[in-house]
């Protein structure tokens, strides 16, 4: 990994007798503390990173909070947020290295929100600078499109918009992905090739598209493990995911672009 290298996707779980899972919650994963993501993040090579705050710990961003205090320069967080979330509160976060908030449209996460309260929470953290990160999957890109090209705050679309890849590289969901970062203000994770490949490591089905993603638009590409992979039916090898990096982005100064510069500039760092 280059110096400042970032995975600008992982989560932190529990460990649950410290942090407990929201009651209401739709899955229960094992806890994956962040001496753990400290340890691997060692290993790999990365210096910074982004915690996304998971489903299984609600609105309560207790371990969100704790991990930021415990490497303040190195890390920061998207937060899960209602319209009802307080604006103090907000201010907390964001003072604590929190930059984005995120919107799922999974139906195993939970209801997604009403279009109304997600436009009320753009509303109190657009001012901030924060970025609205989409999760989406199958032919989410296509039913979200104009939701997201409504979106004047930076927009982040994890783990390459999860498209069925079997409709291949000119396929309509990928096409619109590839539009939509045309629009200067929309990024996307190329993370998850490991959950959108219909072929076992190195998953050579899904590595062409986020290579196209990362020729595309090298401005608005970053890099995220999905590190511990909670709801993962083949759990892959965080070597192996840093090692598909180069097949991604063989060109040396978009690989910089996508570790180091774009999420420098995306999620703050100095």
């Amino acid at each position: 990994m280059p110096p400042r290298a970032c995975d600008a996707h992982f989560h932190v779980f529990g460990p649950d007798r410290v942090f407990p899972f929201a009651a209401d919650r739709t899955f229960t994963p094992e806890d994956a503390p962040k001496e753990e993501l400290f340890v691997l993040h060692k290993l790999l090579g990365f210096e910074r990173g982004v915690f996304v705050q998971s489903a299984c710990h609600g609105s309560d961003h207790a371990v969100l909070l704790d991990l930021l205090a415990a490497a303040p320069d190195r890390y920061r967080g998207v937060a899960l947020l209602k319209a009802t979330t307080p604006e103090a509160e907000i201010a907390r976060l964001h003072a604590a290295g929190v930059c984005g908030v995120r919107f799922h449209f999974f139906s195993h996460l939970g209801a997604p929100a009403r279009y109304d309260d997600i436009h009320a929470v753009i509303a109190k953290v657009a001012p901030l600078g924060w970025h609205i990160a989409i999760h989406v999957g199958g032919q989410g890109i296509l039913e979200q499109y104009d939701f997201m090209t409504s979106i004047d705050a930076p927009v982040v679309i994890d783990h390459i918009g999860r498209i069925d890849i079997g409709e291949g590289l000119n396929g309509k969901a990928f096409t619109a992905l590839r539009r939509l970062l045309d629009r200067g203000n929309i990024w996307v994770k190329l993370s998850g090739t490991d959950r959108i490949a219909k072929q076992p490591y190195p998953y050579a089905d899904a590595v062409p598209f986020a290579r196209m993603l990362a020729d595309h638009a090298p401005e608005r590409v970053v890099w995220g493990s999905d590190w511990p992979h909670p709801n993962h039916k083949a759990v892959p090898n965080d070597g192996d995911l840093v090692d598909l990096i180069a097949a991604i982005a063989p060109d040396e100064t978009i690989r910089h672009k996508m570790l180091v510069e774009n999420p420098a500039k995306l999620f703050g760092f100095a």
